[in-house]
């Protein structure tokens, strides 16, 4: 990627310490390493002085980890954002949603998004979309994004990494180009 030409901004969504509570959100995380991944990536792109944008969700829910007044709405110490970063509040799955994301990424000339964050099938998954759909080229940073298991419509349960694959796999060259973190960084 020409960072120069291309003038890629991140995204980091909804890394906050609500989704430390895994049983609320149905157990058993996989990509126990998408913080250190993510850090990763902010401390690249602070370097390259890149645009960065921290989202974080704001539940509606009062009993949520991540509403508004309980202390997991607060963002990750390993992403947490410096002065001037823009910083986000979103209460819908999308980035886009109710939000001035799309306006502030379009008056910066911005055309290229990478995506990280939380949940892969949640939030990740419908901005990657609306994203795509408008128009930005988007790239889904598969090993620094995570989710839980899920329960199926019959009872079954759907372990975090299939629904996290299979999340991927939908997404993949529709609606972004997947890539694992050192990949994504040797390119720039």
């Amino acid at each position: 990627m020409n960072i120069e030409t291309e003038k890629p901004a991140l995204l980091l969504i909804d890394i906050q310490y609500g989704l430390d509570d895994w049983d609320f959100y149905g157990g058993n995380r996989n990509n126990l390493q998408t913080e250190e991944n993510a850090a990763r990536f902010l401390q690249r792109w602070r370097v390259l002085k890149l645009p960065i944008y921290h989202i974080r969700h704001s539940s509606q829910n009062p009993e949520s980890p991540l509403h508004a007044s309980k202390p997991g709405f607060a963002i990750k110490k390993e992403v947490l954002p410096i002065t001037g970063e823009p910083v986000i509040s979103k209460n819908v799955n999308s980035a886009f949603i109710g939000t001035n994301l799309e306006n502030l990424l379009k008056e910066a000339g911005i055309s290229v998004v990478v995506i990280l964050g939380l949940t892969t099938n949640h939030c990740i998954s419908t901005s990657v979309r609306m994203a795509s759909n408008l128009g930005f080229k988007t790239y889904l940073i598969s090993d620094a994004t995570a989710t839980f298991d899920r329960m199926g419509l019959n009872g079954e349960k759907f372990d975090a990494e299939l629904i996290h694959q299979t999340t991927l796999a939908s997404l993949n060259e529709e609606f972004a180009t997947v890539l694992e973190t050192d990949s994504f960084l040797s390119s720039l």
